[in-house]
């Protein structure tokens, strides 16, 4: 599984604990993009942020392959995104994973792409 960065930004806030379970069950692995969305967002406790740092140390953090920038080049080329959804949604379709995700509108248009929301 990848995860989509409002995953975590949800997961390490009080009120989602079950968020958290759900991480530490499934050991998935994450977009280098969603490292810098995650620990760029500004409004991160410092709490928030330590434990996200220590996240991202143990987590499988995939960078950005020739195979991954050229599909989301197509997926832009489809319709307008951005380019951090881009490169997420093109990294689970590279590594035929699941994205888990709470922002379903906007990736569910993506063929071959599943889906998953923790949050429903």
């Amino acid at each position: 599984m990848i995860l989509d960065s409002n995953i975590l930004i949800y997961a390490w806030s009080p009120s989602h604990p079950e968020l958290r379970q759900f991480i530490q069950q499934h050991i998935p692995s994450v977009s280098i993009v969603t490292k810098i969305e995650t620990l760029g967002y500004h409004q991160l406790s410092p709490g928030e942020r330590s434990h996200l740092e220590a996240f991202f140390d143990d987590a499988v953090v995939l960078g950005i392959t020739d195979a991954i920038a050229d599909r989301a080049i197509l997926l832009r080329q489809q319709k307008r995104m951005s380019l951090g959804d881009s490169l997420i949604a093109a990294t689970a379709l590279v590594t035929r994973q699941p994205l888990v995700t709470h922002n379903l509108i906007d990736f569910n248009w993506i063929e071959g792409l599943e889906l998953i929301d923790p949050l429903k």
